[in-house]
């Protein structure tokens, strides 16, 4: 979807709110918070939504997400998504190294190929164990996640988050000259 400047000078505005958490470039500056920037637009439009009827409850998120309008929610989606992410796997390790449950939605290197399914790539193990954790006890629900993460021991679960968390990542404005 091709992103006009209005749409995202417009995004950039609503992404301040954000900056202090998830950075304007939505390259996380806190450790529980996870890194936005290159997400894919329904996916973020579908998390600010959760956040804001309820359906998916943070302290601070649920908060914000209430204050905005579904407007302001598609703008801000598009700023952070217009965001390039590059992913670089740690040495000594290959592709096939990679979690095998995890793969076919969030990619080998972290970078999802699907509109519903996040990026993992260079978040924290504390955040990856937190979201896992929270699809197992039913506090995050998703239709394919919430049984997986049900199926997950805590070493498979640690194993998953260790191997994202040591993913360097780049997040670049690919408008930036």
């Amino acid at each position: 979807m091709a992103q006009d400047a209005t749409e995202l000078k417009d995004g950039r505005k609503v992404a301040g709110m954000c900056r202090t958490c998830h950075g304007l470039d939505g390259k996380a500056r806190i450790p529980i918070a996870p890194h936005i920037g290159g997400e894919p637009i329904d996916y973020l439009i579908a998390q600010l939504q959760a956040f804001k009827t309820g359906t998916r409850e943070h302290e601070m998120m649920t908060v914000v997400a209430r204050g905005l309008s579904d407007d302001q929610i598609n703008k801000v989606a598009t700023w952070f998504n217009h965001f390039t992410v590059e992913a670089t796997l740690p040495s000594g390790k290959t592709e096939d190294d990679a979690p095998e449950l995890c793969v076919a939605c969030h990619g080998v290197t972290g970078i999802s190929e699907l509109e519903d399914a996040p990026n993992l790539a260079g978040e924290t193990n504390i955040y990856i164990e937190t979201q896992l954790k929270a699809f197992r006890t039913d506090k995050r629900t998703h239709d394919i996640m919430s049984q997986i993460a049900k199926d997950l021991s805590e070493t498979e679960m640690q194993e998953a988050a260790d191997w994202y968390s040591n993913i360097t990542i780049a997040i670049t404005d690919p408008d930036a000259k």
